[in-house]
């Protein structure tokens, strides 16, 4: 993620530790009072993950809008669900040569650097937590050395009192005669209720959270990491494979021209286009027993 998001307009959602880039997760710590008798306790709950640059109330709000096993509370399967999400959609070796199965020649790695510098001028976005209407409206980024004043913390652990119950405001307008509609499912969005805006699709464009999802596989973007193609929200890996061909054998990018294409419309490195017990190129027989499967990297 610091890689992915260095060199674009949402590097404030990175630290620079040791001259590397690294991802500020925004973990957001909300403790509770639980009053019991004469002794008061706490109930503590840990969020891996939360949106940034939001106050306590809104950053809850969003939270609850999601499904419960996709919340991102730390130990939970949400809190999984979140890391595997982040593996599937922003695969590293999409992001990062070295990660690669093999070092990649000099053609291949100033093709890999031109695709990626144009998807984060083009393409690469982080959606905007707001309520309908304010999307945009967000202050700028926390500066180096600044400490956040809200709920959300700033990639450490910060623990946060809830704010007073109370009925957001609406301005004197009945919440249920908002005139916002969720650009995904077409329905109401209320306008006490967080929605989710795409910079890269317009503020006149919003999202309910759970409606925020990649058009090709359907998932939730994860972290709201999105990638905009040709008005389609997309995760990464679908983005990049819409642009480039992602090899069946090792599922990384390929950068040369001299791929294999299969008569399913599959891509493969040419040296991973065989069979994975004799190495026996696909295009020939194969002397293996039984039918054979592309080598795995």
């Amino acid at each position: 993620m610091g890689r992915l998001l260095a060199n674009s307009k949402y590097v404030h959602l990175t630290a620079k530790v040791k001259g590397i880039r690294v991802y500020k997760r925004n973990r957001m710590v909300i403790t509770n009072p639980v009053v019991s008798r004469k002794d008061p306790t706490f109930n503590t709950i840990t969020y891996d993950w939360a949106p940034p640059g939001l106050t306590q109330k809104l950053a809850m709000l969003y939270m609850e809008l999601l499904p419960e096993d996709k919340r991102p509370v730390a130990g939970t399967e949400g809190a999984m669900y979140r890391r595997r999400q982040l593996m599937r959609q922003l695969p590293v070796y999409d992001q990062d040569p070295s990660q690669c199965h093999g070092p990649l020649p000099e053609d291949q790695l100033q093709a890999m650097s031109v695709f990626m510098k144009r998807y984060k001028e083009e393409a690469l976005g982080v959606g905007e937590v707001a309520l309908p209407g304010e999307g945009g409206a967000n202050p700028p980024p926390v500066v180096k050395g600044e400490k956040q004043k809200d709920g959300t913390g700033n990639g450490q652990a910060t623990n946060v009192q809830p704010d007073p119950v109370d009925t957001p405001t609406t301005n004197g307008t009945d919440c249920c005669k908002s005139e916002y509609h969720c650009s995904g499912c077409g329905e109401l969005a209320p306008l006490d209720s967080p929605v989710v805006y795409a910079e890269w699709a317009g503020y006149d464009k919003q999202w309910h959270p759970t409606c925020f999802v990649c058009s090709e596989c359907g998932e939730a973007l994860v972290d709201l990491v999105y990638y905009w193609r040709e008005g389609e929200l997309l995760c990464g890996r679908h983005y990049c494979q819409r642009t480039r061909p992602r090899c069946s054998g090792c599922d990384e990018l390929i950068f040369c021209e001299d791929y294999k294409k299969g008569a399913d419309g599959q891509a493969w490195h040419q040296d991973h286009y065989c069979c994975w017990r004799c190495g026996q190129s696909l295009d020939s027989p194969c002397s293996c027993p039984q039918t054979p499967s592309p080598k795995p990297v």
